[in-house]
């Protein structure tokens, strides 16, 4: 059986993200909750990467497929990740670059 990767529960919320509600403030999912759940989604990879890796290697189980599939949700968490920080990075430098 194949689990999914973990949703990131703040993305999910994204649609309604942005709408001004009747007392002025911003509708949305905090920009700070997405990479909290995109960290702790990290966490979870590896910590399912690590048991998998230590079943395998002190022979409580055979299947080597577990382990390669937790490793690709590890490494595509972290990808995640990464890709996120690359984009907030990207926002704060063009913020920067707008004259005042």
């Amino acid at each position: 059986m194949i689990t999914p990767i973990e949703k990131i529960n703040s993305i999910a919320g994204l649609d309604g993200a942005g709408k001004v509600s009747s007392s002025g403030t911003s509708a949305g999912v905090p920009f700070q909750d997405l990479f909290q759940d995109a960290v702790q989604n990290v966490k979870t990879t590896n910590a399912d990467l690590n048991q998998e890796l230590y079943k395998l290697t002190t022979g409580q189980t055979d299947d080597l497929h577990n382990v390669a599939i937790a490793s690709t949700k590890a490494t595509l968490s972290v990808q995640m990740l990464v890709q996120l920080r690359n984009k907030a990075l990207d926002a704060y430098n063009e913020i920067m670059r707008i004259s005042v």
